[in-house]
């Protein structure tokens, strides 16, 4: 009957600090996954957009050999894509973190 009760206790404890964290951090809106999905466009769209202009300079001062405008595009899509995996890491990491913290 003891075990019971320290159980239920427990668990009270555990909802009544889930809740607490809840309130203090506050939920994310729909409009908070429209801005994350916004910085992951960003972060790929930034770096695509200066290896194009650094590429166009390069074509107009080194002319012969190969496009580097095209070799800009390329990597400034790879940096970007890398960037954006990073940042989806970083809060697939968090939730995660947070998912952990409520299972406890």
């Amino acid at each position: 009957m003891q075990d019971e009760g320290s159980e239920l206790e427990a668990t009270v404890g555990r909802k009544a600090e889930r809740r607490s964290r809840s309130r203090r951090e506050g939920r994310h809106t729909v409009w908070f996954g429209i801005g994350m999905f916004g910085l992951v466009g960003w972060a790929v769209a930034v770096p695509a957009l200066v290896g194009v202009a650094l590429g166009r300079w390069a074509d107009a001062h080194y002319t012969g050999g190969p496009s580097w405008t095209i070799t800009g595009l390329v990597l400034g899509v790879t940096v970007g894509c890398l960037n954006a995996w990073w940042w989806v890491q970083r809060a697939g990491l968090r939730r995660g973190a947070q998912k952990e913290d409520q299972d406890e």
